[in-house]
This record gives C-alpha cells, structure tokens and sequence, in this order.
C-alpha cells in the first residue's frame, strides 16, 4: 500500500497505516492485539496482553527522567465499521483503502478508522523512539470501545498505574477536553406475532436511504435525521391511509451512529398501490422538506420483493408505536457550558429477531440521574407494548477536575508553541476516561487529539496538518515533565 509514504510525521503515519491493514472492528481485535503485543516484543518493552485483548505496554524514562511522574497515553484500538452501502468491502478482511486528498486523510467509502488509530500511532511511535525524551511511558490500548466500553471495564487495576493520563481519543486541534458525558446501551424489544401476507396483496421493499448519519455524541446536535425514526413516520402515515400490512424491518449500523439506512417489508392491497406510491411520493417531500438543510439527501423508495408473512395488526400497532415513541437527538442541553448537550438518545439499531423488534439506543449525559430518566421513558415504553427494556454496559461520566497540573502545563505549552490560547472544554460523547477514574485513581486526566469530522461515518477524514502538530505539542508537553 504505502499510500501515506512521505506524510509526516512519518513514524506516526507508518503505524497509522499498518493499522489500516489490520481487521479491528469491535469484537474482531485479536489481530491487533496481536500485532501490538509483537511491536512490543520486538522493541524491548514489557508488555502485558488481558484476557480481554488489552495490551498495556511499559517503557523507562529517558535519561534525566527516570524519576519524573508517569505518564499513560491511552486509546482504543476498535473501530466504527461503516461502509457506502453499495460498496463491495468486508472489514474482517479487506485493508481500509486509504486516499490522501489535499490536507486530509480520506478513505474510499468506508469508515476510516482515525477513531482511535492515529492515538495509537502517536503512542507506538514514541514508544519506539530513540531520542525523543520523555518521562516513564505507559501506552494502555483498549478493546471494545466502540461498542460500549468493554476493554476499560475488563482492565486490571493491578496491570497499571501513573501519575499522569493524556486520552488521545479527541477530535479537535487546539481543544482540551477535561470532562465527559457518561452512557448506557438500551435495547427495546417490541413482541410480533406473524401470519400470512393477505391475498390480493402485493410485496415490497421499503428503504430510508441518503441521510448523512453521523457520531451519536459528536453529531447529535446537528439536527440530522435518523433513518429508523423516518421509517416509523413512514410506517405511520401508510398503516392510517392505505390498505397495507408490515413485515421485517432492519436498518442502522452500530448503536453510536446515527442511522443513516433502513429497510422494511410492506404488502400493500394491489388496489391501493397507486394511493401507496403517491403517499411515498407525499412523505418524502415532507422530509425533504424538514432536512432541507441539515440532511438534503433523504431518500425513500420501494421495489416489488417477496414478503412471506407479516405482522399481525395488534404488532404492527405496537411496533410503530415504539418507533415513534422512543428518544432520539439531544433531551436536556447544559446550563453551564454554552451549546453543550446535557443527556441524549440515539437509536442506532433497528433489527427482527427471534420474534421482537429491536430497537437498540445510546443514552449519554453527563448527569447520571438524567440518564436514568431516559432510559425510565423507555422502560415505559415497553410496558406499553407488552416488551423488553434491557440496560447494559453502562459507563461513568468523567467529571472536572478543579486542579489540574496537566491542564495547566497543555495550556502553556499550547501558548508558547502556537500563540493562541488552548480551549478547555467538555464532551458530551463518551470517553473511557470515566471507567479510568474507578481503575487507575484519582490520577490527573486530560484528553486531546487532531481534527477529524464525519466519524463513524463513510466520510470520515483527519487532517495531515493537525496530526503533525498535535503529535509536536504532546512531545513538547511530555519533555518537560521532568
């Protein structure tokens, strides 16, 4: 490949796009973990590997800082795996198809994987240096960040320890972060019971397509829409207007993502058919209309498909019910960080499995009871439809810290080498450096990284610029704490 040879700076990208080669979506990081352990090995620092696929690995300071304050540089090696939907890519195989373009590191339709890779990269390459100076050096990498946080709730107090931990999970240049929202995974299953497609019906399928997507933290604030909440709207208007019956319906990517695809089966009464294409028509200039400017490309379509059941009309009426119904976009928004969002819900999953519909949500906030109060609507939810509600990895908020000596050395540090004052700020995504608070100590955290957009997206890119200098202001930051 070697397609950012040259780039700089050039170790940092030589470990980025190794990365890029390696399959490493949530749940599939052994390989990674792997490679990591033998980088290690290779360079002669201690390494531990968990159970889990953690890799935690230790380098002395250099000379004239073997006795400085510990420093743990830490990311995630899993990534968002997203692809065009017309793309033939398998993320369990194919190496990410890189594209420099101008100042910026793109892909060719899939997710890029900079969300976490080039913290990573920055973290291998200090860590196989031989004359950058620095303090004692801890690189932890975690799994499963993406999908809800496993890899930091896996992590062995007992394997690590510092004084000092710089999250290099960021998204923009010149922001500090020094605080974080906290999450929970919600999975709402609605009960369908199913019977034969009536006769004189005809089959179809039904896609909500062309919606940007998005972070579901990051981007939640855009007013973007959500593919699974268009496609109960659309179910909506159909059921209370034409003679048609709903089936199987599946759509978005991962639970973080704001959905930008879905399909679902309809039969529709062949008398109907012209009064269900006009009602389309209607919906989606309705849509259209709404997104004009936050989501122009809002798509739906049908194509005649086979339907072999569907659901009975007490599921139907519950299963759009929850649709409709359940959270999504930003719920409270902060009163002490202007244009902060305080607590919100993205459903990200839309599945039919095993006899339920499945709707699975992202509920963030930085204050937990409002967490609790999303994830409470939902569980109303389901008692109103006869279903499920089930909470799973739930992950802390990382609140601020009054004192910090990191902060105050990035924010000197940042002035002298850029002339501009560093932004110190909060996050409503969800870092690991909650869960880090509970395992490692009370120990002094921050989080920086370069500019990237469109993560977890088909459109994800960084900034070469940013990289190199963002990577200048952490070697900087780590040779004076001595």
């Amino acid at each position: 490949m070697d397609s950012l040879k040259g780039l700089q700076p050039e170790a940092v990208m030589t470990y980025f796009e190794e990365l890029t080669k390696i399959p490493r979506g949530s749940g599939n990081e052994q390989a990674v973990s792997d490679y990591l352990v033998e980088f290690a090995k290779q360079h002669g620092l201690e390494v531990i590997q968990e159970p889990c696929n953690n890799v935690i690995i230790k380098k002395p300071g250099t000379p004239g800082y073997e006795n400085a304050k510990t420093v743990i540089l830490q990311g995630h090696m899993d990534i968002v795996c997203v692809k065009e939907d017309s793309l033939d890519f398998d993320f369990e195989k194919d190496p990410i198809p890189l594209v420099v373009e101008g100042d910026f590191i793109r892909t060719a339709g899939t997710t890029l994987g900079a969300d976490n890779g080039i913290a990573i990269a920055m973290t291998m390459a200090i860590l196989a240096s031989k004359d950058i100076p620095h303090p004692p050096i801890i690189g932890l990498v975690t799994v499963d960040e993406e999908a809800g946080m496993g890899g930091v709730m896996a992590l062995d107090p007992e394997n690590i320890s510092g004084d000092i931990l710089i999250n290099l999970d960021s998204e923009e240049e010149g922001v500090a972060l020094s605080s974080c929202a906290g999450g929970v995974r919600s999975a709402l299953r609605v009960p369908v019971e199913t019977e034969a497609v009536p006769s004189g019906y005809k089959g179809y399928k039904l896609v909500v397509s062309g919606l940007k997507g998005g972070h579901s933290g990051a981007e939640i604030d855009k007013n973007r829409a959500n593919a699974i909440k268009l496609l109960g709207r659309v179910l909506e208007t159909l059921v209370t207007n034409v003679e048609c019956r709903i089936g199987a319906m599946t759509g978005g990517d991962k639970m973080n993502a704001i959905a930008k695809y879905v399909e679902g089966q309809v039969a529709v009464q062949e008398k109907d058919l012209a009064l269900f294409q006009k009602t389309l028509q209607d919906i989606q200039s309705v849509f259209n209309n709404e997104y004009a400017l936050a989501d122009p490309g809002i798509s739906v379509t049908v194509a005649e498909a086979p339907v072999d059941s569907v659901f009975d009309l007490a599921s139907a009426n519950s299963v759009v019910a929850a649709m409709r119904l359940i959270p999504f976009g930003p719920q409270s928004m902060s009163e002490g960080i202007q244009g902060l969002v305080e607590s919100s819900s993205n459903v990200g999953v839309l599945s039919t499995v095993n006899g339920h519909v499945v709707l699975e949500s992202a509920i963030r906030s930085s204050v937990r009871t409002l967490k609790d109060e999303i994830s409470d609507r939902i569980s109303t939810i389901a008692l109103l439809v006869d279903g499920q509600h089930e909470l799973t990895a739930s992950y802390p908020e990382w609140a601020f810290k009054p004192e910090s000596e990191i902060r105050e050395l990035m924010k000197v540090v940042y002035k002298e080498t850029t002339g501009k004052e560093l932004k110190v700020d909060a996050i409503h995504a969800g870092l690991e450096c909650g869960f880090l608070k509970e395992k490692v100590g009370d120990i002094d955290m921050i989080s920086i990284g370069p500019d990237m957009a469109d993560v977890h997206t088909p459109k994800e890119h960084v900034s070469i610029s940013s990289i190199e200098r963002v990577y200048k202001f952490l070697l900087e930051v780590l040779k004076r704490i001595n």
